[in-house]
């Protein structure tokens, strides 16, 4: 499929915000792509279908992940927040028609990332973080100048781990449930940019 036919298709399916999100992360996965030298239009598709589940029903994303999703780590499913990401790979690939394992895997881990994310995964995980049309501009500022200060591939795992820093801090605060792999990759991070 088209990416302006897919446009159209999330328009109708994500509620005004949601999508304004959406095109937000498109542009800035986009951007970010050009910066390190990634496929443009695989993350455009990335970025764009990445929340294509977001505003399904918690119940009907943990059924569909039951139903349909059998390597899925337990432990996910104890976060009620990134249960879209495994259901949106599925939804690229089988009703949007994604058939790039690359494109596929970085919708798959927008929200949790992994430990040895591709730079496809790391742009698209950071454009969810920091577009401007719905994120905290200050905070986008903020990783803008680590990328910045850094360049290169170390720049983009440093603000990642400033990424995991707050999502770590935010869910202590809420007391939301934090999966160990998000732990795994806030160590991977922490040692790959010899921080620790």
């Amino acid at each position: 499929m088209k990416t302006d036919y897919i446009e159209k298709i999330l328009e109708k399916e994500l509620d005004k915000e949601r999508f304004f999100h959406t095109q937000g992360v498109k542009d800035e996965a986009i951007s970010l792509a050009k910066r390190y030298g990634v496929n443009e239009n695989k993350a455009e598709l990335a970025g764009l279908l990445h929340d294509c589940a977001k505003c399904w029903k918690q119940e009907k994303l943990k059924q569909f992940i039951l139903d349909n999703i059998k390597d899925i780590d337990k432990d996910e499913l104890n976060n009620y927040k990134t249960l879209h990401a495994p259901v949106g790979a599925v939804l690229a690939k089988e009703k949007f028609e994604v058939d790039d394992n690359e494109i596929i895997s970085a919708i798959r881990w927008h929200t949790l990332g992994r430990v040895n994310m591709t730079l496809l995964e790391k742009i698209v995980f950071l454009a969810d973080k920091i577009e401007k049309n719905t994120r905290d501009l200050k905070y986008r500022e903020e990783i803008i100048k680590i990328l910045d200060e850094n360049g290169g591939e170390l720049g983009l795992d440093l603000a990642l781990l400033r990424c995991f820093e707050e999502t770590i801090k935010s869910l202590v605060k809420r007391k939301l449930y934090i999966c160990t792999s998000t732990i795994d990759v806030y160590n991977w991070l922490l040692l790959k940019t010899k921080c620790a």
